[in-house]
């Protein structure tokens, strides 16, 4: 039932901050309601005039999602081909943090809804990110009705914005350069711009109509990356998450999704490049996947026979040609392409999911008032091609979904590259038990290969490593030749997560065939804790170093492992309330021997790390580590000063505490600084390319430069001067933090960023 106007004028309508759970706003199941109110009637003219324009935000009284209202939120029509100002139906993106800077929803503030203008089964985009999610991070997504003062627009898909959230979610940090792959100015037939990752030149300025930057720096790391790609492939696998990529394009061309850097635009996709120097692509926008894109292929040609090897050869899509012409890479991408049609195609389970999600909406597609086609096309829209209505540029003929992925997959399953014979992988095998920093093997039988690769990592966090397993009898495979591959690693962590890539001359095929998105797991042997093997080492109450996965600069702790064995946390508590020693439950964390395990003490517990229910207090507090019952540690901290640690020198239970310089997931120094002094420092050019150049009236002495993660990368001791230039072309780009001790033993410090 709408709200009443009249209502709303004695609503509160500012809730930012209400304990909403996770997922709401991208239940599957749910349709969710968007009430739009602004305080005039002209508001259709004036979104259509700032969409003209700059595309500025149009600013509503009030936005109600689900019943929670906001206030003084910013509205505005989004879109390129989807939106057109004699639409009744455009496309929206809600901004609830326009003015108040803590609004959210479900711990979104920017909501992308698509009118679903070229798509009669309403489902595109939705039933897209329902397959690709099994392989790539995706964004989520569902349906939203929308009704603007009063009125409803109809039914729009309710997609998830790619930002810092996502990128914190899904790839652990959010400070890194992060692109949008679309032209700022649109795409189409008329624009020259496209984010192609065609090298243009050295000169940024060359990008910036293609590319549009969403991180305050990464534009020569953008281009440095695009010359590796066309230049020096052989090494582009350092830069690049090869396996996305090949994942992206095997979906791309799958599902004849070709508004997308496989088809004739090549946009509508994201780069972010992570905590380990390698950029990550993410797809977005599939609601003209399925067909639904009337450009990028030869008016007329039958989009079921679209082929494999799609623009392969086209030196406009060097993602595409570079890649694919390397044997390994192109057995990879066939191997992917064909475990999406496998899984979801030919076992029919994309119409059992489409089905599903056009019984929840079928009662508000046919109450939509500006729906682009008939309820009828809508039902038939899985079985038959629809044309007119408001199919796509032109009014163009729009496939019907099943009428083309069971042609597409019997197309498929007859091409050459999909019947070549590629190695068998079988009985994957991997010791028993494993102690921390003890030898193990993991061995796999492998026929018809000319290679078997192991990837493997220690850390959720990190990229695989890629090695090539052995069948010589010496690496814990058995006999010579008898066709069980193998390798011998150290276990340099508490667990180990793998998976199995075998290629021929042919084709090739992964284990589990969904890697890298998903793989194997072996935990190292491991002890519950007893009394005694974790203490707290090292508080930080007053940060403004370290960032978070989400690029907030919060309070942290951090716990240490006593004991010469691998312990897990399940069952301890942090707190800071010695009236309730069960505050915030420890999760499953499992810490080696003398490692460290990081606590961000923020009440953000929504967020995918670990987060505690709590934060630290600068003015001084008590924490203490429990098992709910008894402390098992606590220290009562004084006051903090910014960026001095407080904490334990040695490590551990016999340490003292101490202030001491921050070493955040590390070692504690012991180092005792007093209050770090503000004035007298200064540093340029920031951003910088090159060359720092510092400056310090009392002088400089010693300095040290840390990364966003707290971990000294470069110290320098210089003569007492007050003049110093440091080279820093070889850091990575990204936020730095510089730290100079003068002749007084006073401390300085500074925040730079490295373009």
């Amino acid at each position: 039932m709408m709200k009443n106007t009249a209502l709303l004028s004695l609503m509160t309508l500012f809730l930012p901050l209400l304990n909403i759970s996770q997922d709401v706003l991208y239940n599957v199941n749910n349709i969710q309601s968007f009430e739009i109110y602004f305080g005039f009637t002209n508001w259709d003219y004036q979104m259509d005039t700032a969409k003209a324009g700059a595309e500025g935000y149009i600013m509503a009284d009030s936005v109600i999602i689900n019943g929670i209202a906001y206030d003084s939120v910013g509205v505005k029509y989004k879109g390129n081909s989807s939106y057109n100002a004699n639409n009744n139906k455009n496309p929206l993106h809600i901004k609830l943090d326009y003015i108040h800077s803590k609004a959210h929803y479900d711990h979104c503030t920017d909501l992308k809804l698509g009118n679903g203008f070229s798509d009669p089964s309403f489902i595109r985009e939705m039933l897209s990110y329902q397959i690709l999610r099994n392989y790539m991070d995706c964004p989520k997504a569902n349906f939203a009705n929308v009704y603007i003062n009063g009125q409803l627009r109809g039914l729009y898909s309710n997609a998830q914005s790619i930002d810092e959230r996502f990128n914190g979610d899904h790839y652990f940090s959010a400070e890194g350069t992060f692109v949008k792959c679309n032209p700022t100015g649109g795409a189409g037939p008329g624009s020259s711009a496209t984010p192609n990752l065609a090298y243009l030149g050295a000169d940024t300025a060359s990008y910036a109509a293609s590319y549009e930057l969403q991180s305050d720096y990464g534009w020569n790391e953008l281009v440095r990356m695009i010359d590796t790609l066309n230049n020096f492939t052989t090494n582009f696998e350092n830069n690049m998450d090869i396996d996305r990529v090949m994942w992206m394009l095997a979906f791309n061309v799958a599902l004849v999704n070709l508004d997308s850097y496989s088809g004739q635009f090549k946009q509508n996709y994201y780069l972010y490049k992570d905590r380990n120097h390698l950029s990550l692509p993410t797809i977005w926008d599939l609601n003209m996947s399925f067909g639904g894109f009337p450009g990028g292929q030869t008016p007329g040609s039958n989009q079921a026979t679209t082929s494999v090897l799609y623009n392969s050869t086209s030196t406009a899509h060097p993602l595409i040609s570079k890649l694919l012409a390397i044997p390994r890479f192109k057995h990879m991408y066939i191997a992917h392409m064909k475990t999406i049609m496998d899984e979801f195609i030919a076992s029919g389970l994309y119409v059992t999911e489409a089905l599903n999600i056009m019984s929840t909406i079928d009662a508000a597609v046919h109450a939509d008032p500006y729906k682009f086609y008939t309820y009828t096309q809508f039902q038939n829209s899985l079985s038959t091609n629809t044309t007119g209505g408001g199919g796509g540029p032109g009014g163009g003929s729009v496939p019907g979904i099943q009428l083309l992925m069971d042609a597409r997959n019997t197309y498929l399953q007859s091409t050459a590259e999909f019947q070549q014979i590629a190695p068998t992988l079988s009985n994957p095998l991997i010791s028993n038990s494993i102690d921390f920093q003890n030898n193990f093997s993991i061995s796999i039988e492998s026929t018809n290969n000319t290679a078997v690769w192991l990837g493997y990592r220690f850390d959720k966090t990190q990229h695989f490593t890629k090695i090539q397993l052995q069948d010589n009898g010496l690496s814990d495979d058995g006999t010579a030749g008898d066709g069980r591959f193998g390798a011998i690693l150290n276990a340099n962590g508490t667990h180990v997560e793998y998976y199995f890539f075998a290629d021929n001359n042919n084709a090739g095929i992964f284990l589990p065939a969904r890697a890298e998105h998903e793989f194997f797991n072996k935990i190292f042997n491991t002890q519950p804790f007893s009394v005694g093997d974790i203490s707290i080492n090292e508080i930080l109450a007053s940060n403004n170093i370290q960032l978070d996965e989400y690029a907030e600069d919060d309070d942290w702790v951090e716990l240490y492992n006593n004991s010469n064995h691998i312990v897990d946390l399940n069952g301890l508590y942090l707190t800071d309330d010695v009236a309730l020693l069960n505050k915030w439950a420890l999760p499953s964390i499992l810490i080696a021997p003398q490692d460290f395990a990081l606590i961000w003490a923020d009440d953000d517990t929504w967020q995918l790390s670990v987060h505690a229910n709590f934060k630290l207090s600068a003015a001084g507090g008590t924490l203490m580590l429990t098992d709910g019952a008894n402390i098992l540690d606590n220290i009562a901290y004084p006051a903090q000063q910014a960026d001095v640690s407080y904490g334990r020198y040695p490590n551990g239970s016999n340490g003292n505490w101490q202030f001491m310089s921050t070493t955040f997931d590390a070692n504690n120094s012991g180092v005792v600084h007093t209050e770090e002094q503000t004035a007298d420092f200064e540093l340029y050019p920031n951003p910088v390319g090159q060359t720092l150049t510092l400056q310090s009236s009392s002088g400089i002495q010693h300095l040290t430069i840390h990364n966003a993660l707290g971990q000294v990368i470069l110290t320098q001791q210089v003569n007492p001067t007050s003049f110093v230039q440091s080279d820093v072309s070889h850091l990575s780009a990204g936020i730095y933090h510089i730290r100079i001790t003068n002749q007084q033993g006073q401390f300085f410090r500074r925040q730079f960023i490295k373009l």
